[in-house]
């Protein structure tokens, strides 16, 4: 009963989505009948689309005998797996015990409101998606944030909004 909740979920929710699936045969030969493959499906299903699709869960499921609810479980439960299509530069505002204490909260409440968004949220452009974490371990330089891969540190809330301003200007140039 429960699964056939999840899955009616599922389809419900993905009436508007298309993606090609095929993309995911070669993920599921590597890992189809593997002991401890949920994950590893769903990190290599994230990597190709940038988040698990609605109709992923049940195309894994069916050609690898895992449970829909199972695959949705793990992907519920572990916050590294994104159910939802996340934007093109991804900022992370650290909110660890050192960049707390130095204004992380500034920082954040910045950034939303410069981008009108709310945390964990997407620009409407699918620039930006801004998401609040525990730590980035680079404590000796809060408050921090990270965007995509590059470390920003020593932030004020203005200087956090500028460097996001500049990396939009650059890219529509």
């Amino acid at each position: 009963m429960r699964i056939q909740r999840i899955e009616s979920k599922l389809v419900e929710e993905n009436k508007n989505e298309k993606i090609d699936l095929s993309l995911l045969d070669p993920i599921i030969q590597k890992y189809k009948n593997k002991k401890g493959s949920t994950i590893p499906l769903l990190q290599a299903t994230q990597q190709i689309y940038g988040y698990i699709p609605k109709d992923a869960f049940m195309y894994l499921s069916k050609h690898t005998g895992i449970k829909t609810s199972e695959l949705f479980g793990v992907a519920t439960f572990y916050a590294q797996f994104r159910l939802k299509p996340v934007g093109k530069h991804i900022v992370k505002v650290c909110h660890g015990t050192a960049c707390h204490v130095q204004g992380a909260n500034v920082i954040s409440e910045s950034i939303l409101e410069a981008l009108q968004i709310k945390d964990g949220e997407t620009t409407p452009d699918g620039f930006y998606t801004v998401e609040s974490v525990a730590c980035l371990g680079c404590c000796s330089l809060a408050p921090v944030i990270m965007i995509d891969d590059e470390v920003y540190g020593k932030l004020t809330g203005k200087s956090a909004v500028n460097i996001i301003k500049e990396i939009q200007l650059k890219e529509n140039n």
